[in-house]
């Protein structure tokens, strides 16, 4: 039985490099909500791992396939043996205001969207994918927040998490969106904060990594959680690379990301 009122998915004949769309009709958006998925060449391949792709403000689901080719740059990865067959699900983030945050509102709730919807509609729709599936997470700027937060809170799903410029507390978002700060304020704070999320979970870590460009609008606060975790001795990885808040950065970089999920499943 389908955990979604409705779903749809994209005609084989007519999708294109590896790419397939789906839509379903999620219970915690109230709302449909769209999946781009990159799925590897193979039809015996099966029990593929999911990376869930997050993307930031003003973006949606195709904004990572479309901004950076992560679908060609993984078909070759692939086609190398640079890494193992994976899936890529890229979901908007529920497309409120200029970006939701991944946090629950008062009328949606954009991360159990996230965490369960996305994973579920792939493991529905798409053969190579089933129920023992190992699942990772990573994204970019408010995705980058999202991740960290929700792969580390959620830690009996996700096997390693990433994050790329990551906000690192849910007040930067009033440097990209025009929505009053007030709309993304959660009663536990440890869901404003990426450090107090890891806090509260430090026990139960699952790998996690994340970088930033030089020059970034991000980077002190990312350079702030950092030094917080060294403090603690909390296990992690973090890296500084040259480059701004861009998508020539995250195009160039998000390899590292899938790198690092390559070799924790092989763990």
């Amino acid at each position: 039985m389908s955990k979604f009122r409705t779903t749809e998915i994209s005609d084989p004949r007519f999708e294109s490099n590896n790419l397939r769309h789906i839509t379903v009709k999620s219970k915690y958006l109230k709302n449909r909500g769209d999946i781009t998925v990159f799925v590897p060449d193979g039809e015996s391949l099966n029990n593929l791992p999911i990376v869930t792709l997050l993307h930031g403000v003003y973006g949606s689901h195709w904004i990572w396939s479309q901004k950076t080719g992560i679908h060609l740059q993984l078909k070759t990865w692939i086609e190398n043996g640079e890494i193992e067959p994976m899936i890529i699900a890229m979901p908007s983030d529920g497309l409120w205001g200029d970006g939701s945050g991944y946090v629950p509102h008062l009328n949606a709730n954009f991360e159990k969207w996230i965490v369960d919807d996305v994973p579920n509609a792939v493991i529905e729709l798409i053969p190579q994918a089933n129920e023992q599936s190992k699942l990772c997470i990573a994204g970019l700027s408010m995705g980058g927040f999202g991740a960290l937060r929700l792969g580390i809170k959620y830690f009996t799903k996700f096997s390693a998490v990433s994050g790329l410029s990551s906000i690192t507390v849910i007040d930067e978002m009033k440097l990209f969106v025009e929505e009053e700060l007030e709309n993304y304020h959660q009663k536990d704070k440890e869901n404003e904060s990426v450090f107090e999320t890891i806090l509260k979970n430090q026990e139960n870590l699952p790998p996690f990594r994340f970088d930033c460009g030089k020059d970034d609008v991000l980077i002190e606060g990312n350079r702030k959680l950092h030094q917080q975790l060294k403090n603690l001795k909390i296990n992690h990885i973090y890296k500084e690379n040259e480059g701004k808040h861009e998508w020539m950065y995250w195009e160039t970089h998000i390899k590292e990301t899938i790198l690092f999920f390559n070799d924790t499943l092989k763990n």
